[in-house]
């Protein structure tokens, strides 16, 4: 497919496109996998582009708890609210126009106090994360050392090669039985590890890890070729040649890989639901969630995450940690119990576009792409394999950079389509655009497998792809004027006028 059809596009629209460019001539290279990663991170940015931001307005009130505590809560509209089914409202939290929210605050005003009408304690538990596979930890180290994901498989190949770790090119997340079953080895080995040493003893004690294998952490079923990457518990002669960058994600290894053994993270979570009547025939609703760590279970040896940042304003919510008075007071609430008003204010916030993918986004993207299709057998089938294969990923977005494609920011890690890329896109859409569609990846790869399974033979499938390309094929070479094109080139142009040739 790829060899093909960059010889055809590259005869058919290399003109137009080295014109665009002010060179000689260009290669337009194509490939499966490749130019369906390229249309994903070119939707993304004409999303960004596209993105008109709405600016809004949330109403918070300041409650005040027992003697001296206040707590803040935000506005939610109701059936019996002033503005119920009103056209300024953005969603049912806030408004898009500052005078309405002003409107508000002055009929909340005339309120005295608020009641409590709902209050709901309850306790969640949180298990540690599956262990990693190839895609998840280029996604940490991705987002932690900002490098890339082939810098990252460069790392645990090393520590590999090292015998520190287990086979890096996986695609699972989990242990086999086999492997579950002598798991002890890799723990008492790893007893010897400075760093997590009282870790892997703890776990040895506790004796958590003979039920492993009858736990989520351990699917033979979820497993094609090797099992998720774990510390082997051997190799620590190697660890004074390594560097701290590969020190680094070597502890990362071993901390998912403890994590599984311990018990869940337990929280407190505690929702309420505060009524304010500023006259008879309204009342406004105001609501506010709170949380805090009780038990931190597996986050011992895993490390409390900071508070997440969030998207926009809207999406605020509190989370308040360690703070026992406060939880005290929540505690002595009941339904119906009044509370007083400390105040009332407006928090303007704005909607966000969508992120740019970094490296270790687009690599879970890729794992992931069964997200984007809509047909349920091929979406079941792309779920167990994504795009491309966890061997390869790496080096699929190191040739879209290379050929200039894409560009990556070596600090941020994020990706941009470059000029020639977002050509490359409209030469594709024009010509053939099913090649950036996840969907016609995954139909191949469910031909592989039937090949692999015996339910297709090798020269069906090799029938089938030719009569593809060759259908194909002949359907761009009927394209009469490929120098139309241009013409949706103008559209793009003005978003690399530095970079494109002077216009």
């Amino acid at each position: 497919m790829g060899i093909n059809f960059s010889r055809l596009l590259s005869l058919k629209f290399g003109p137009v496109v080295s014109k665009e460019l002010g060179k000689q001539y260009v290669v337009l290279s194509i490939g499966r996998v490749m130019t369906c990663v390229l249309g994903m991170v070119v939707r993304r940015e004409r999303e960004i582009r596209d993105f008109v931001k709405t600016v809004f307005y949330r109403i918070l009130g300041q409650f005040v708890i027992g003697d001296e505590k206040t707590v803040t809560c935000d506005w939610k509209v109701n059936e019996k609210s002033l503005f119920y089914a009103h056209p300024g409202l953005y969603k049912d939290n806030g408004f898009l126009k500052e005078e309405d929210a002003d409107k508000l605050i002055s009929f909340l005003l005339g309120a005295k106090c608020g009641r409590i009408s709902g209050i709901e304690k309850k306790k969640e538990k949180k298990n540690a994360p599956l262990l990693y596979n190839l895609a998840e930890i280029q996604n940490d180290c991705s987002k932690r050392f900002k490098i890339s994901p082939d810098q990252t498989l460069a790392v645990i190949q090393e520590l590999y090669e090292k015998k520190l770790v287990t086979y890096p090119r996986t695609d699972a997340r989990v242990l086999s039985t086999a492997v579950a079953k002598e798991i002890e080895k890799n723990l008492r080995g790893l007893t010897a590890y400075g760093p997590l040493s009282e870790n892997a003893k703890e776990v040895l004690e506790m004796g958590s890890y003979r039920g492993i294998a009858n736990s989520k952490y351990t699917n033979d079923k979820q497993i094609t070729d090797h099992y998720a990457i774990i510390p082997t518990g051997q190799g620590f002669g190697a660890l004074s040649s390594l560097s701290d960058r590969s020190r680094a994600v070597y502890d990362l290894i071993v901390k998912r890989f403890l994590a599984i053994f311990y018990p869940p993270a337990e929280y407190k979570k505690i929702s309420l639901s505060v009524e304010v009547s500023p006259d008879e025939s309204h009342t406004e609703l105001f609501t506010a969630s709170f949380k805090t760590l009780e038990k931190e279970g597996y986050l011992k040896v895993a490390g409390i995450p900071s508070a997440a940042p969030k998207k926009d304003a809207e999406e605020e919510d509190q989370d308040i940690k360690n703070d026992p008075e406060m939880l005290k007071c929540l505690d002595g609430l009941k339904k119906g119990d009044e509370i007083g008003i400390k105040g009332f204010n407006k928090k303007e916030g704005e909607t966000s576009p969508p992120s740019r993918y970094n490296s270790g986004s687009l690599i879970l993207a890729m794992e992931n792409a069964g997200q984007l299709i809509e047909d349920e057998e091929l979406r079941a089938l792309i779920k167990s394999s994504g795009i491309g294969t966890s061997a390869t990923r790496a080096e699929i977005l190191k040739k879209l950079v290379t050929n200039q494609y894409l560009s990556l920011n070596n600090k941020t890690q994020i990706f941009t389509p470059t000029y020639f890329g977002e050509l490359l896109y409209e030469v594709v859409l024009c010509s053939m655009p099913k090649m950036l569609d996840a969907e016609m990846t995954a139909s191949w790869e469910k031909g592989l497998s039937y090949v692999a399974d015996g339910s297709i033979t090798p020269e069906e499938y090799e029938k089938k792809l030719a009569s593809f390309i060759s259908a194909r094929t002949a359907g761009v070479k009927k394209i009469q004027q490929p120098g139309l094109i241009s013409a949706r080139f103008n559209a793009i142009r003005p978003f690399y006028a530095s970079r494109s040739k002077g216009r």
